[in-house]
C-alpha cells in the first residue's frame, strides 16, 4: 500500500513538474510556443518556425556551385520557449543544427552551430540580430583564404508565414566585398 501512494506522489509531482513547462513542444505545440516573459526578440524566429522543404546549393570554385541538394530544415522553440533550435536533414546524410539564445544585456542574438560531417571541439557562434529591413543577419569573425580580414555573414531574408531564404557570404571588415558560398531556399511544409 505504501508503495502504491509513494508512486502516485511521484507521478502527481511529475505532472505538476510538467506543468511549469507548457511551452515546451509538446503532442499539441511539436514545435513548442514563445514564452511571453521570454526577450521580445525571440518572436524574430515565429515565421520560420516549423518545418520547411528546402532546396541548398554551394559554391564549388570561383565560377560554378555545386548541384542542389534538397533538404528538410526544422524550428522550434527550446528552453521553455526562451530560446530556438534548429536542423537540418539533408538528402545526401548530412545534418547540422544551431541553438539561438537572445541576450537581452547585449541586445544581440547568439548562435551557435553544429554538425556531425565536421564535429568541433570548440562551438562556433555568429552574433547579429534583426535589421529595419526585416533580415535576420548573423556575423562571425573569417579571415578570407589568403589571410584578408572579414566575416562570415548568414542572412535569412524573404521571411514570411510561407517560407524564407537563406545565403552564407564572406564579406569583407568594410563590407565591400562580398562572396557568396551557400544558398538556400525553403518553403514550408503542408503538415505543420
Amino acid at each position: 500500500m505504501m508503495r502504491i501512494l509513494l508512486s502516485l506522489f511521484i507521478a502527481a509531482m511529475s505532472f505538476d513538474a510538467l506543468g511549469q513547462y507548457e511551452y515546451a513542444a509538446s503532442v499539441e505545440n511539436p514545435f513548442g510556443k514563445l514564452n511571453p516573459e521570454a526577450p521580445p526578440q525571440v518572436a524574430d524566429y515565429k515565421d520560420l518556425i516549423g518545418r520547411c522543404e528546402c532546396k541548398s546549393v554551394v559554391r564549388i570554385d570561383q565560377s560554378s556551385w555545386a548541384d542542389t541538394l534538397s533538404m528538410f530544415w526544422t524550428f522550434k522553440y527550446i528552453m521553455n520557449g526562451m530560446a530556438v533550435q534548429d536542423e537540418t536533414l539533408k538528402a545526401d546524410g548530412g545534418h547540422t543544427g544551431s541553438i539561438r539564445q537572445f541576450i537581452a544585456d547585449s541586445s544581440r542574438w547568439y548562435v551557435h552551430y553544429f554538425s556531425h560531417v565536421s564535429p568541433s571541439t570548440t562551438i562556433p557562434s555568429w552574433e547579429g540580430g534583426k535589421t529595419e529591413n526585416g533580415n535576420i543577419v548573423l556575423f562571425r569573425d573569417q579571415p578570407a583564404p589568403n589571410g584578408f580580414a572579414g566575416d562570415y555573414r548568414l542572412t535569412f531574408s524573404n521571411i514570411s508565414s510561407e517560407g524564407f531564404d537563406w545565403a552564407g557570404e564572406w564579406v569583407s571588415k568594410d563590407r565591400t566585398i562580398v562572396y557568396p558560398t551557400w544558398r538556400i531556399f525553403c518553403k514550408k511544409t503542408v503538415d505543420d
